[in-house]
């Protein structure tokens, strides 16, 4: 975590409305961050967490950065700068060695057999490590943290164990799950959070945040639009080509409704990189914007249809599916889906 990075001002206020109820006794031990993704919820999580792990006797100073416990903490941010989230948290699962009473849960590395890969589940055996080192007694203070992030990755096993530390808490225990689809939680863990709801903070608000990271007016409105006044996506798309990559997927999606491209070229194409994903959330995109003001009921469902099957096919490709397939599919049907209509939508 980059203890440096001023909080977005929807960032703050979710921060201090919990800091508010953590210090008055009216926050419990397990809390549920979950909104949409890349809205910070990790890095309210952290400017909290260390904020509970502060060792000053001054609430109001904390997270002091001068103790032993901030020291520690922010350390374990600085272990390794290459292994870092946009947002500037570490990565690892367990956080990086720094302090012993912050407990971090996230997608392992499987080190063996080679090479290195990512779980894309979080497994049982890491929420019973967790549970044991919440239980233990805290070498710093007498508070203990636990951020599980994302929490909706946990597999059923995973789940289940949890239930034991969430229905059994500990005096100065903290458990906090991170999730951008809280649906895909058992209800049962689901009922036993306070829940911290993030939601999109108002354009005017959005679009200053914007300005400040750097980006010009005209593309911070242009980005925001795009993301549907999602200002963490808009700033993404912003510095990682994400705006120019919906262009051409919109150029591509005319061309076809035009007749002047070939679905098995395109979908080679979409599916050459690692991109093919987001590109196929740009093309979801496009389709509701296509729909958007039509009053042709025929071209509407044609179209709502098609932005489902984009997104299914989205879905399709984390599975061992050959992806050119699976798009070239989706491609074929887009012209009646379009009503040959090639309008070149480029937002």
């Amino acid at each position: 975590m980059n203890d440096d990075l001023p909080l977005a001002p929807w960032q703050q206020r979710m921060h201090d409305h919990a800091a508010t109820a953590i210090d008055a006794g009216r926050m419990g031990h397990a809390l549920l961050f979950c909104g949409p993704a890349m809205l910070g919820k990790r890095l309210v999580a952290e400017r909290l967490a260390q904020r509970v792990l502060c060792l000053s006797p001054d609430a109001a100073a904390r997270p002091c950065g001068q103790c032993r416990s901030c020291a520690l903490y922010r350390a374990r941010a600085q272990k390794d700068p290459v292994e870092q989230r946009p947002d500037g948290s570490p990565s690892h699962p367990w956080g990086h060695p720094g302090h012993p009473d912050a407990i971090f849960v996230g997608h392992a590395w499987r080190l063996t057999p080679s090479p290195p890969r990512q779980l894309t589940v979080i497994p049982v055996d890491q929420v019973r490590e967790l549970s044991a080192r919440l239980a233990t007694t805290p070498q710093y203070g007498d508070a203990k943290v636990a951020i599980i992030d994302p929490a909706d990755d946990m597999n059923e096993a995973a789940a289940n164990a949890l239930l034991k530390t969430l229905e059994e808490p500990v005096p100065g225990r903290y458990l906090w799950l991170l999730s951008a689809n809280p649906a895909r939680l058992p209800a049962t863990i689901r009922s036993r959070c306070q829940r911290l709801e993030f939601r999109l903070p108002p354009a005017h608000e959005a679009v200053a945040w914007l300005r400040a990271q750097g980006h010009a007016d005209g593309a911070a409105a242009e980005a925001l639009t795009a993301a549907r006044g999602h200002p963490g996506l808009a700033d993404a798309w912003l510095r990682d080509g994400g705006m120019a990559l919906r262009r051409e997927v919109a150029a591509d999606l005319s061309k076809l409704a035009g007749g002047s491209a070939s679905p098995l070229e395109v979908a080679k194409a979409w599916t050459a990189d690692e991109q093919a994903t987001q590109r196929l959330l740009h093309a979801a995109d496009v389709a509701r914007d296509e729909a958007t003001g039509l009053t042709d009921p025929a071209r509407i469902r044609k179209l709502a249809a098609w932005f489902d099957s984009a997104n299914r096919t989205r879905e399709l490709l984390r599975s061992t599916v050959r992806a050119d397939l699976a798009v070239v599919d989706l491609l074929l049907a887009w012209r009646d889906a379009a009503g040959g209509n090639a309008s070149g939508v480029t937002r």
